[in-house]
Protein backbone atom coordinates (compact mmCIF):
# COMPACT_ATOMS: atom_id res chain seq x y z
CA UNK A 1 0.00 0.00 0.00
CA UNK A 2 1.73 3.40 -1.18
CA UNK A 3 1.37 6.02 1.75
CA UNK A 4 1.52 9.78 2.00
CA UNK A 5 4.82 9.35 3.52
CA UNK A 6 6.45 6.88 1.33
CA UNK A 7 4.78 9.17 -1.36
CA UNK A 8 6.72 12.19 0.06
CA UNK A 9 10.13 10.22 0.66
CA UNK A 10 10.01 9.08 -3.07
CA UNK A 11 9.45 13.09 -4.14
CA UNK A 12 11.96 14.18 -2.29
CA UNK A 13 14.34 11.55 -3.88
CA UNK A 14 13.02 12.57 -7.16
CA UNK A 15 13.71 16.16 -6.74
CA UNK A 16 16.86 15.60 -5.19
CA UNK A 17 18.60 12.75 -7.65
CA UNK A 18 17.10 14.50 -10.52
CA UNK A 19 18.71 17.72 -10.15
CA UNK A 20 21.86 16.37 -9.60
CA UNK A 21 21.55 14.00 -12.46
CA UNK A 22 20.15 16.88 -15.19
CA UNK A 23 23.17 18.85 -13.76
CA UNK A 24 26.02 16.57 -13.10
CA UNK A 25 26.09 12.88 -14.16
CA UNK A 26 24.01 12.88 -17.19
CA UNK A 27 26.74 13.56 -19.45
CA UNK A 28 29.48 11.48 -17.30
CA UNK A 29 26.75 8.89 -17.51
CA UNK A 30 26.55 9.17 -20.88
CA UNK A 31 30.56 9.43 -21.66
CA UNK A 32 31.48 6.44 -19.30
CA UNK A 33 29.42 3.88 -20.48
CA UNK A 34 28.86 3.09 -24.77
CA UNK A 35 26.65 1.42 -26.42
CA UNK A 36 26.89 -1.72 -28.06
CA UNK A 37 28.71 -0.29 -30.96
CA UNK A 38 27.75 1.97 -34.35
CA UNK A 39 25.25 1.42 -36.48
CA UNK A 40 24.46 2.66 -39.85
CA UNK A 41 22.39 6.16 -40.11
CA UNK A 42 22.32 7.68 -43.44
CA UNK A 43 24.47 8.71 -46.57
CA UNK A 44 25.34 11.71 -47.33
CA UNK A 45 27.50 13.73 -49.92
CA UNK A 46 31.68 13.26 -49.43
CA UNK A 47 32.87 16.42 -47.97
CA UNK A 48 36.88 17.25 -47.74
CA UNK A 49 38.51 15.76 -45.04
CA UNK A 50 35.88 12.87 -44.61
CA UNK A 51 37.56 9.24 -43.84
CA UNK A 52 37.59 8.08 -47.37
CA UNK A 53 36.98 4.22 -46.07
CA UNK A 54 33.32 5.34 -45.17
CA UNK A 55 32.13 5.92 -48.85
CA UNK A 56 29.68 4.19 -49.55
CA UNK A 57 30.81 2.45 -52.96
CA UNK A 58 27.22 1.26 -54.63
CA UNK A 59 25.39 5.15 -53.70
CA UNK A 60 28.52 7.04 -55.62
CA UNK A 61 28.56 4.73 -58.88
CA UNK A 62 24.97 5.43 -58.94
CA UNK A 63 25.18 9.03 -58.50
CA UNK A 64 28.54 9.55 -60.22
CA UNK A 65 30.13 11.59 -57.53
CA UNK A 66 31.25 9.86 -53.88
CA UNK A 67 28.80 9.79 -50.81
CA UNK A 68 29.53 8.68 -47.76
CA UNK A 69 27.85 6.39 -44.78
CA UNK A 70 26.93 8.40 -41.73
CA UNK A 71 27.00 5.90 -38.29
CA UNK A 72 25.44 6.82 -34.86
CA UNK A 73 26.38 4.70 -31.58
CA UNK A 74 24.07 2.32 -30.84
CA UNK A 75 22.86 4.18 -27.50
CA UNK A 76 20.66 1.80 -25.65
CA UNK A 77 21.80 -0.64 -22.92
CA UNK A 78 20.33 -2.48 -20.30
CA UNK A 79 20.93 -1.51 -16.61
CA UNK A 80 20.37 -3.15 -13.56
CA UNK A 81 20.57 -2.61 -10.21
CA UNK A 82 21.22 -5.21 -7.80
CA UNK A 83 20.29 -4.14 -4.05
CA UNK A 84 21.26 -5.76 -0.99
CA UNK A 85 18.11 -5.16 1.40
CA UNK A 86 20.13 -7.21 4.24
CA UNK A 87 19.49 -6.26 8.13
CA UNK A 88 23.18 -4.73 8.01
CA UNK A 89 22.19 -1.91 5.50
CA UNK A 90 19.77 -0.56 8.11
CA UNK A 91 22.39 0.50 10.19
CA UNK A 92 23.89 4.06 9.91
CA UNK A 93 25.35 6.41 12.94
CA UNK A 94 25.13 9.25 10.62
CA UNK A 95 22.24 11.23 9.02
CA UNK A 96 21.40 8.29 6.74
CA UNK A 97 21.34 4.67 7.03
CA UNK A 98 23.12 2.23 4.58
CA UNK A 99 19.84 1.74 2.59
CA UNK A 100 18.47 5.34 2.58
CA UNK A 101 22.10 5.86 0.51
CA UNK A 102 21.55 2.67 -1.87
CA UNK A 103 17.72 4.32 -2.45
CA UNK A 104 19.51 7.66 -3.60
CA UNK A 105 22.64 5.95 -5.44
CA UNK A 106 19.76 3.94 -7.45
CA UNK A 107 17.95 7.00 -8.36
CA UNK A 108 20.56 8.64 -9.45
CA UNK A 109 22.10 5.90 -11.83
CA UNK A 110 18.49 5.09 -12.88
CA UNK A 111 17.29 8.53 -13.58
CA UNK A 112 21.09 8.88 -15.52
CA UNK A 113 19.82 5.91 -17.65
CA UNK A 114 16.44 7.03 -18.66
CA UNK A 115 18.09 10.68 -19.56
CA UNK A 116 19.77 8.57 -22.15
CA UNK A 117 17.54 5.98 -22.77
CA UNK A 118 18.57 2.94 -21.31
CA UNK A 119 15.97 0.33 -20.23
CA UNK A 120 16.61 0.22 -16.39
CA UNK A 121 15.13 -2.99 -14.32
CA UNK A 122 16.13 -3.96 -10.32
CA UNK A 123 16.93 -7.10 -8.13
CA UNK A 124 16.50 -6.73 -4.27
CA UNK A 125 18.01 -9.83 -2.33
CA UNK A 126 18.67 -11.24 1.19
CA UNK A 127 19.65 -14.63 1.72
CA UNK A 128 17.09 -15.06 -0.80
CA UNK A 129 15.67 -12.99 -4.26
CA UNK A 130 13.05 -10.59 -2.63
CA UNK A 131 11.55 -8.83 -6.04
CA UNK A 132 12.67 -8.90 -9.67
CA UNK A 133 11.64 -5.97 -11.47
CA UNK A 134 12.41 -6.28 -15.08
CA UNK A 135 14.42 -3.61 -17.47
CA UNK A 136 11.89 -1.02 -18.80
CA UNK A 137 12.05 2.59 -19.94
CA UNK A 138 10.29 5.56 -18.74
CA UNK A 139 9.81 8.25 -15.44
CA UNK A 140 6.77 6.26 -14.08
CA UNK A 141 8.98 2.93 -14.09
CA UNK A 142 12.04 4.63 -12.82
CA UNK A 143 9.81 6.53 -9.82
CA UNK A 144 8.34 2.56 -9.25
CA UNK A 145 11.80 1.25 -8.55
CA UNK A 146 12.59 4.21 -6.37
CA UNK A 147 9.23 3.35 -4.33
CA UNK A 148 10.27 -0.71 -4.30
CA UNK A 149 13.53 -0.14 -2.39
CA UNK A 150 12.22 2.46 0.21
CA UNK A 151 8.75 0.30 0.78
CA UNK A 152 9.88 -2.82 0.51
CA UNK A 153 9.81 -5.12 3.80
CA UNK A 154 12.40 -8.17 2.79
CA UNK A 155 11.46 -11.78 4.24
CA UNK A 156 14.98 -12.47 4.99
CA UNK A 157 17.53 -10.83 7.06
CA UNK A 158 20.81 -12.35 6.14
CA UNK A 159 23.04 -11.94 2.78
CA UNK A 160 23.53 -13.85 -0.28
CA UNK A 161 25.53 -11.82 -2.61
CA UNK A 162 26.63 -15.43 -4.62
CA UNK A 163 22.40 -15.97 -5.11
CA UNK A 164 21.86 -12.81 -6.28
CA UNK A 165 24.32 -12.80 -8.90
CA UNK A 166 24.06 -16.21 -9.65
CA UNK A 167 19.78 -14.84 -10.63
CA UNK A 168 20.81 -11.94 -12.34
CA UNK A 169 23.44 -13.71 -14.33
CA UNK A 170 20.68 -16.49 -15.87
CA UNK A 171 17.26 -14.12 -15.61
CA UNK A 172 19.43 -11.07 -17.83
CA UNK A 173 20.99 -12.94 -21.19
CA UNK A 174 21.97 -9.67 -22.83
CA UNK A 175 25.42 -7.80 -21.84
CA UNK A 176 24.45 -4.89 -19.60
CA UNK A 177 25.52 -2.52 -16.92
CA UNK A 178 25.19 -4.02 -13.85
CA UNK A 179 25.43 -1.71 -10.31
CA UNK A 180 25.95 -4.07 -7.21
CA UNK A 181 24.84 -1.95 -4.23
CA UNK A 182 25.84 -3.83 -0.52
CA UNK A 183 28.03 -3.65 2.00
CA UNK A 184 29.86 -6.92 1.03
CA UNK A 185 29.39 -7.95 4.33
CA UNK A 186 29.36 -12.01 3.15
CA UNK A 187 31.78 -14.50 1.73
CA UNK A 188 31.56 -17.14 -0.38
CA UNK A 189 30.78 -14.96 -3.58
CA UNK A 190 34.02 -14.56 -5.02
CA UNK A 191 33.84 -17.10 -8.20
CA UNK A 192 30.93 -15.93 -9.33
CA UNK A 193 31.25 -12.12 -9.19
CA UNK A 194 34.28 -12.77 -11.52
CA UNK A 195 32.24 -14.43 -14.37
CA UNK A 196 29.50 -12.40 -14.11
CA UNK A 197 32.07 -9.69 -14.40
CA UNK A 198 33.27 -11.11 -17.52
CA UNK A 199 30.28 -11.64 -18.88
CA UNK A 200 28.70 -8.18 -18.10
CA UNK A 201 29.67 -4.62 -17.04
CA UNK A 202 29.78 -4.94 -13.15
CA UNK A 203 30.28 -2.25 -10.77
CA UNK A 204 30.32 -3.02 -7.07
CA UNK A 205 29.83 0.38 -5.06
CA UNK A 206 30.98 -0.61 -1.51
CA UNK A 207 28.68 0.79 1.18
CA UNK A 208 30.45 1.45 5.10
CA UNK A 209 29.78 3.54 8.22
CA UNK A 210 32.21 5.35 9.57
CA UNK A 211 31.42 3.26 13.17
CA UNK A 212 31.97 0.10 10.84
CA UNK A 213 35.38 1.36 10.26
CA UNK A 214 36.03 2.79 14.09
CA UNK A 215 34.64 2.88 17.35
CA UNK A 216 34.69 5.49 19.92
CA UNK A 217 36.30 4.27 23.02
CA UNK A 218 32.62 4.31 25.11
CA UNK A 219 34.08 1.00 27.44
CA UNK A 220 31.53 -2.27 27.72
CA UNK A 221 29.60 -1.93 25.20
CA UNK A 222 26.42 -4.60 23.96
CA UNK A 223 26.25 -5.11 20.18
CA UNK A 224 23.36 -6.81 18.39
CA UNK A 225 24.47 -8.51 15.35
CA UNK A 226 21.42 -6.77 12.81
CA UNK A 227 22.11 -10.15 10.65
CA UNK A 228 21.97 -12.89 13.12
CA UNK A 229 20.52 -11.04 15.98
CA UNK A 230 23.67 -12.72 17.91
CA UNK A 231 24.54 -11.04 21.20
CA UNK A 232 28.09 -9.53 21.68
CA UNK A 233 29.93 -7.15 24.80
CA UNK A 234 32.88 -5.61 23.82
CA UNK A 235 35.01 -3.00 25.82
CA UNK A 236 36.08 -0.01 23.41
CA UNK A 237 38.58 1.17 25.87
CA UNK A 238 40.81 -1.60 25.61
CA UNK A 239 43.49 -1.51 23.26
CA UNK A 240 43.70 -5.00 22.43
CA UNK A 241 40.45 -4.38 20.86
CA UNK A 242 40.63 -1.39 18.73
CA UNK A 243 43.81 -3.20 17.39
CA UNK A 244 41.51 -6.15 16.74
CA UNK A 245 38.74 -3.99 15.17
CA UNK A 246 41.53 -2.50 12.85
CA UNK A 247 43.06 -5.38 11.88
CA UNK A 248 39.42 -6.91 10.68
CA UNK A 249 38.69 -3.70 8.75
CA UNK A 250 42.21 -3.41 7.17
CA UNK A 251 41.76 -7.39 6.36
CA UNK A 252 38.61 -7.09 4.97
CA UNK A 253 39.33 -3.79 3.02
CA UNK A 254 42.31 -5.73 1.42
CA UNK A 255 40.43 -8.58 0.28
CA UNK A 256 37.74 -6.75 -1.20
CA UNK A 257 40.42 -4.58 -3.07
CA UNK A 258 41.95 -7.65 -4.11
CA UNK A 259 39.34 -9.55 -5.46
CA UNK A 260 37.88 -6.66 -7.79
CA UNK A 261 41.36 -6.04 -9.15
CA UNK A 262 41.66 -9.73 -10.01
CA UNK A 263 38.33 -9.46 -11.21
CA UNK A 264 38.33 -7.03 -13.31
CA UNK A 265 35.59 -5.39 -11.59
CA UNK A 266 35.30 -1.70 -10.96
CA UNK A 267 34.43 -0.22 -7.42
CA UNK A 268 33.61 2.50 -5.69
CA UNK A 269 33.69 3.16 -2.04
CA UNK A 270 30.10 4.87 -0.57
CA UNK A 271 30.21 6.74 3.15
CA UNK A 272 27.19 6.88 4.80
CA UNK A 273 28.68 10.16 6.19
CA UNK A 274 29.93 11.53 3.13
CA UNK A 275 28.97 12.62 -0.22
CA UNK A 276 28.43 10.02 -2.58
CA UNK A 277 28.83 13.06 -5.68
CA UNK A 278 32.34 12.82 -5.89
CA UNK A 279 33.05 9.40 -5.76
CA UNK A 280 30.81 9.11 -8.48
CA UNK A 281 31.85 11.82 -10.42
CA UNK A 282 35.31 10.31 -10.36
CA UNK A 283 34.43 7.14 -11.30
CA UNK A 284 33.00 8.17 -14.43
CA UNK A 285 35.85 10.83 -15.51
CA UNK A 286 38.14 7.63 -14.82
CA UNK A 287 35.71 5.31 -17.16
CA UNK A 288 35.56 7.81 -19.64
CA UNK A 289 39.21 8.03 -20.00
CA UNK A 290 39.39 4.23 -20.63
CA UNK A 291 37.86 4.23 -24.25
Amino acid sequence: MITKELLKQVKQIEIKTRGLVNEVFSGEYHSAFKGRGMEFSEVREYQPGDDIRTIDWNVTARFGHPFVKIFEEERELTVMLLIDMSGSLIFGSEEKTKQQVAAELSAILAFSAMKNNDKVGLILFTDQIEKFVPPRKGRSHGLRLIREILSFEPRGNNTNIKGALEYFNHAIKRKSIAFLITDFLDEGYEKIIKIVGKKHDLVALALEDQREMELPQFGLIKFRDAETGQIRYLDTSSKNVQNWIERVVSDRNEKLRSLFLSGGIDAIRIKTGASYTKPLIDFFKLREKRW
